[in-house]
């Protein structure tokens, strides 16, 4: 009897990322990328076309985030196993990924070998946890401390992400289509929640947590 691959479903705004993914998966015989999308609204057209088993998501994309994408999925896909992808160190995304439902975070530095082993992991109904993930979750579990960023909404850390790297209120509305007014007030929020006076400061957070 023929074993049907792992229908794999890309989705990233960059598309040297996704043709490096693609060539990663194609070591395996059993894992086959039948689509691609580079932003949420192509992810759901897709997903709505065609039947997938692994969705491979990125977190930062212009317009709906990887998240909120996470988020959609679960809610009308819920047989789709999705894995988040990110360049960003598994202390700020991860815990927040699955919290929403993901099967599993990777960082986009991670060998072929554990890529390959997520989507099938993913495929089979289990869940990608490195060794340090699943120390974070057993101390969270355990009432251990959470960091400060972690107070903050999906919108408001991507926010805090984009000062702490250096760029203007106005930008950031540009990137992620919002009024200047708007980042502005996320940026009162974000400074309210995690008790800090300044960017300055935002980002001196940011760099001792790995965050940027």
């Amino acid at each position: 009897m023929e074993v049907k691959p792992i229908r794999v479903l890309l989705v990233d705004d960059h598309a040297i990322a996704r043709n490096g993914v693609r060539l990663m998966l194609s070591a395996a015989d059993d894992i086959c990328v039948m689509g691609e999308a580079s932003n949420a609204v192509e992810a759901i057209e897709r997903v709505g076309e065609q039947v997938f088993d692994v969705a491979l998501i990125d977190i930062t994309m212009p317009g709906k985030n990887g998240l909120e994408l996470l988020k959609q999925l679960r809610a009308e896909q819920p047989k789709l196993a999705v894995l988040m992808l990110s360049t960003y160190s598994e202390e700020i995304y991860a815990v927040r990924a699955l919290k929403l439902g993901a099967a599993g975070y990777l960082t986009k530095d991670a060998p072929t070998a554990v890529l390959v082993a997520a989507v099938r992991k993913a495929a089979a109904g289990g869940k990608h946890v490195s060794p340090a993930l699943l120390e974070k979750l057993a101390s969270l579990i355990g009432g251990g401390g959470t960091s400060s960023h972690e107070s903050l909404s999906n919108r408001e850390l991507e926010v805090f992400k984009l000062i702490a790297a250096g760029e203007s209120l106005v930008r950031i509305g540009e990137l992620m289509h919002l009024s200047p007014n708007t980042v502005t007030t996320y940026r009162t929020r974000i400074l309210e929640k995690m008790g800090l006076g300044s960017n300055a400061e935002l980002t001196r957070y940011a760099l001792e947590n790995g965050i940027i």
